[in-house]
């Protein structure tokens, strides 16, 4: 049986960023600081409270009569009570029989053409811990991107607004940041194994480091952007959020509404037809602010069973990254423009470049990963390498096309001159040579 390990950081990477708001809140308001210490209680207590939501709709808790369970969830030791369950059942499992086990098939990874399908008995013990991971692995992606993003990026704007970053803030956004990174991490972790579910994925070491420095860079390089930009256009960081948060929002729902398919009724059969609205509004709500900071990995299709597109769209992520990347060097262009003295000691050209670059190298590292590092690679269609190859055999057959395109336009008009020059008679033949230069022309 594996070893519960992802539960770990999901549960210290909580109550670590907890307890460091919690204090961080408390200066605040010996500062005389009111309005920050009531945002930092909102974006930390509100992830908390939806994380304890998650793990009792993830285990069905609020169906069964367990008010102990109830309890400590509304106290808000939810995930510490989960955390003591999981390794109980794991500790026990080597001592108890199972009496009842399911059979589960999964393909393994294809080998010179070749799938195999492999059956493995599974456990009820097992089954539990399964649900645990699942659980824990939703609430990590739950408090990452609505508590912890918002965290980061308002510990940061405080930081530059009051030119000093003190230990308790400095501890606060370290432990946002990998809060941030591991449930992006977690994300990509989910989006394979749901796209490939037929499948029995492994995960290797690499494949986890080369994830964490893809969302490491892309994170932190959005936060600052903006952060810069809202620290000198406060009006107008509101815009630029409002018209990020209806487009990745309103994108489904649209998309559900195009297709024309029935309101779906199988995402929990406990839920009315209210609570499913909820739930999926919800949904899209995670998914708006993943796409917020950083690529989701995962595309929300409501007319799907699943709730998640298993096709692997490589022109979304193309589309995603370039809309970005122009973003963040509008936001950057427009904070050089009119910022403050703040800034007087900061060189503006050098940070917007490294901004950039660090942006590029989060792009490298993602293209890294789906190259070497994919745990089902071998199931593309097609690599990044060969899909780089065809853009750049596209756009130089276009460059190709532009510039003959000159010479086949001047040899038309000297032969239209010439034409003119001679007898009526030689006109309704063509010249021969001039028809070779194109055809030339065309099969370069």
């Amino acid at each position: 049986m594996k070893f519960p390990a992802s539960v770990l950081p999901s549960v210290f990477l909580f109550v670590a960023e907890t307890t460091a708001a919690l204090y961080l809140s408390s200066t605040y308001r010996s500062g005389g600081d009111r309005m920050w210490q009531a945002l930092t209680l909102l974006f930390s207590l509100l992830p908390c409270a939806l994380v304890q939501l998650t793990l009792l709709f993830v285990h069905r808790d609020l169906s069964r009569d367990r008010p102990l369970v109830l309890l400590l969830h509304l106290l808000q030791f939810g995930p510490l009570f989960r955390c003591f369950e999981v390794f109980c059942i794991y500790f026990q499992s080597d001592h108890n029989e199972e009496p009842y086990v399911s059979i589960t098939k999964k393909r393994q990874m294809p080998k010179n053409g070749l799938s195999e399908e492999i059956e493995r008995e599974v456990g009820q013990a097992e089954g539990k811990l399964f649900t645990h991971r699942s659980a824990f692995s939703r609430a990590s992606v739950i408090q990452a991107f609505l508590g912890s993003a918002p965290q980061l990026t308002l510990q940061l704007y405080i930081s530059v607004m009051q030119q000093e970053v003190t230990v308790g803030r400095s501890l606060l956004m370290t432990i946002s940041l990998l809060s941030i990174v591991y449930g992006a991490l977690r994300c990509n972790i989910l989006a394979i194994k749901i796209k490939y579910d037929e499948y029995e994925v492994n995960v290797k070491p690499l494949a986890y480091v080369c994830i964490f420095l893809w969302r490491s860079f892309e994170i932190a390089t959005r936060v600052v952007v903006l952060v810069l930009f809202t620290s000198v256009l406060k009006t107008w960081v509101v815009i630029i959020i409002l018209i990020n948060f209806f487009n990745f929002f309103l994108y489904p729902w649209i998309l559900f509404w195009y297709s024309g398919s029935p309101f779906p009724e199988n995402i929990e059969k406990a839920l009315s037809r209210v609570g499913t609205t909820i739930v999926l509004c919800f949904l899209t709500l995670l998914y708006t602010g993943i796409n917020m900071f950083c690529w989701s990995a995962v595309q929300l299709k409501i007319d799907s069973p699943d709730l998640i597109s298993k096709s692997q769209n490589w022109y979304q992520i193309l589309v995603y990254y370039m809309m970005r990347f122009i973003e963040n060097a509008i936001l950057l262009l427009l904070w050089y423009l009119f910022k403050t003295d703040i800034y007087m000691y900061v060189c503006a050209p050098l940070l917007i470049l490294q901004l950039l670059v660090g942006y590029c190298t989060a792009i490298l590292f993602m293209l890294v990963f789906y190259q070497f590092f994919h745990p089902c690679k071998k199931l593309f269609s097609s690599s990044v390498s060969e899909s780089f190859q065809r853009w750049l055999r596209c756009f130089c057959w276009a460059c190709r096309q532009h510039k003959s395109h000159g010479p086949v336009e001047k040899t038309d008009v000297k032969s239209s001159r010439s034409r003119d020059e001679t007898p009526s008679s030689s006109k309704t033949r063509p010249e021969p040579s001039q028809f070779l230069d194109a055809e030339e022309l065309c099969s370069a």
